[in-house]
């Protein structure tokens, strides 16, 4: 046995060759991950999943145990058919205008839903079904049997539109509404049910707010977004109505609008500083309003806007806002512009105003219009004004 002093110089003992793989371990995870990818896109496009990978329930049931059959008769799995309208009922489908939710009705030869007398309109939380047309969105107002939706839904009575006739008044608009529970809910609750409040067709079920403003006595407006001159920079929302857009395409987003809500006696504008002063494209939209028996309010924003002498050409109820009242949203500056619309409406018999839902405005209007009789003003919904314009 040679050790270091004996061995020749220049020579070492012989090491041992170490066993080594031919790959690093990080090439070996890396080619089980591919092998594993490999096997899950086989199975994806060569396998046959009739359900497409989605969940499936399986139930079982004991026929014997179903109640109120004839168990004798039914034989295992055998498929049940729905049993057939009665004669003279067809079944059709009912879109929510709101919430998109369809549901199944029965309802006579002649369109009246089962049960209910021809001649009586059916009503459903406060909506006249008469004065309600199908559209592939769901469900639009529209005039029928001599009855207008601008009239229909009019708050307020006849002794109280009688006052209006020879008092001053003052109708107040807020807009904005929809989106936000919580703002328009204080606007619902604080403000005045002779407050208008006008809705936005957005939010994730503006049906249900809307339905709670008309339950406590407020007339209700659809806001209808439409184009301004900086476009799309400044976007109204979805299905905006567009100068540049052709008559068909913007009465189609229009049914869109419509179909969110029902309930409202009119229509105004959201923005809409390019479209408001294009006749070829406002001509249709007030034609529909027209049609639909729809007033229209113009929010005052666009000093060329052609909707108001478009709509008395249509024999449409018009009218347009005389001021922003927080345009400045201020204590002092709202209260400024109240003042300012108390001296107008004296001077005309009638003025109005636009506000948004800010806490400050909702504040400042509900603690004026406490004292508005007082001095000798009335504070009243936009169709008693519009009635009271119509008259003079």
């Amino acid at each position: 046995m040679t050790d270091d002093l004996s061995a020749p110089l220049g020579q070492t003992t012989p090491r041992k060759r170490r066993f080594r793989l031919p790959f690093t371990a990080p090439q070996a995870i890396a080619t089980v991950c591919g092998l594993f990818l490999l096997a899950f896109l086989g199975f994806a496009i060569f396998g046959r999943d009739p359900m497409g990978g989605e969940p499936v329930v399986v139930a079982k049931y004991d026929p014997a145990k179903l109640p109120g059959a004839d168990h004798s008769a039914i034989p295992s799995a055998a498929p049940v058919a729905p049993a057939a309208a009665p004669s003279g009922q067809k079944t059709v489908t009912i879109i929510d205008g709101s919430s998109g939710e369809r549901r199944e009705m029965k309802v006579g030869d002649d369109g009246t839903p089962a049960g209910l007398d021809a001649d009586t309109p059916a009503m459903m939380s406060g909506i006249n079904q008469r004065l309600l047309e199908n559209s592939r969105y769901g469900m639009v107002p529209i005039a029928a049997d001599g009855l207008k939706p601008w009239r229909v839904y009019a708050s307020g009575t006849d002794l109280q539109r009688a006052r209006a006739a020879t008092t001053p008044t003052i109708s107040i608009v807020i807009g904005g509404l929809g989106v936000g529970a919580a703002k328009t809910n204080d606007a619902i609750v604080k403000l005045p049910a002779a407050v208008t409040l006008a809705f936005t067709p957005y939010g994730s079920d503006p049906g249900k707010l809307v339905e709670r403003a008309r339950a406590r006595k407020h007339e209700v407006l659809l806001q209808l977004p439409m184009e301004p001159y900086d476009y799309p920079d400044n976007d109204p929302g979805p299905q905006t109505l567009l100068a540049t857009a052709g008559p068909e395409q913007n009465v189609d987003r229009l049914m869109w609008l419509m179909s969110r809500f029902q309930g409202y006696v009119g229509l105004t504008n959201f923005m809409g500083s390019r479209f408001l002063v294009t006749d070829s494209a406002m001509q249709p939209i007030i034609q529909q309003a027209a049609k639909r028996g729809l007033a229209w309010l113009d929010d005052g924003s666009v000093p060329r806007s052609l909707a108001g002498q478009l709509a008395g050409a249509q024999g449409v109820p018009t009218a347009t806002a005389d001021a922003v009242l927080d345009q400045v949203p201020t204590a002092a500056e709202i209260d400024k512009s109240l003042m300012k619309l108390e001296t107008l409406a004296r001077e005309r018999g009638s003025a109005v105003g636009m506000a948004s839902a800010l806490p400050i405005s909702i504040e400042r209007i509900g603690a004026w219009a406490q004292r508005l009789e007082s001095r000798g003003i009335l504070l009243v919904p936009l169709t008693t004004t519009l009635m009271k314009s119509k008259s003079s």
